[in-house]
């Protein structure tokens, strides 16, 4: 049987997708359509409340385009691009464990994830160096590491092909929390698991909202605001947390 191009695991309303493709975690066509299943799957499942991507081993979160797979080309480039926009604007909270090195479209996706924690590591970089062969970031790149960094860093990083250790890309806004290698994983559970905790009925409508407003305008982001808090107000969860509230106990959200 053919090894899964991609790893799913759902535990305790946290479901892991790791990159199975070791050790650098690269994009074929195949690949993408299997993440695209996997994220359908986690998509339609109500138990889960959080997303965490990491890479498999220890070198890579991902390297990006699989060149490999340069047949497939004139497909995966549209692929990519329309991948990473779907998990950019994903209802659940997404996670990038950076275990490794994210170069490319690797470090294009990791900009898609609502959060990104990266392993202390000497042998952990970051950067956008498709300019170094010549071609640009295609699959998003362009557009959101300048929304992290702002033009002119992301104009630095992009023209120069500049590679970001840990403590550099913390410090740039490109991760918001550097932890050793060998925590890493129990560190990303952990903050996956307070998000869990968290409503999620309303969680989705932030989210909803934020990349409404990041993707069509401020005036549609409003509107979808306004169209959350309404159906936020009157789910089941707000009610448990104005009875938690009163109680003065721990609120206990179902996603109702």
């Amino acid at each position: 049987m053919a090894e899964e191009l991609n790893l799913l695991e759902i535990k305790d309303q946290i479901a892991t997708i790791t990159f199975n493709r070791a050790p650098a975690n690269a994009w074929s066509l195949a690949a993408l359509e299997d993440l695209e299943e996997k994220l359908g799957t986690v998509e339609n499942d109500r138990n889960v409340r959080a997303v965490i991507l990491t890479g498999s081993g220890e070198k890579c979160f991902s390297a990006g385009f699989d060149v490999k797979d340069a047949a497939n080309q004139a497909t995966t480039g549209p692929k990519g691009q329309e991948m990473w926009t779907r998990i950019d604007r994903f209802e659940k909270p997404v996670i990038a464990a950076l275990n490794g090195h994210a170069f490319g479209g690797g470090l294009e996706l990791a900009l898609c994830c609502h959060f990104r924690i990266m392993a202390d590591s000497t042998k952990a970089q970051i950067g956008l160096t498709e300019l170094n062969l010549g071609i640009i970031p295609g699959w998003g790149g362009t557009q959101r590491l300048m929304r992290e960094v702002g033009r002119a860093k992301a104009l630095d990083m992009i023209l120069f092909s500049k590679r970001l250790g840990p403590a550099e890309a913390l410090e740039a806004g490109l991760v918001h929390q550097i932890v050793p290698p060998e925590k890493l994983m129990d560190e990303v559970t952990n903050f996956a698991q307070k998000l869990a905790e968290r409503p999620p009925v309303a969680v989705g409508c932030v989210l909803r909202a934020m990349t409404t407003g990041i993707y069509e305008g401020i005036d549609q982001g409003l509107k979808v605001e306004r169209e959350g808090s309404k159906t936020a107000g009157a789910s089941k969860d707000a009610q448990e947390g104005f009875t938690a509230f009163l109680e003065k106990r721990k609120p206990v959200f179902k996603g109702e």
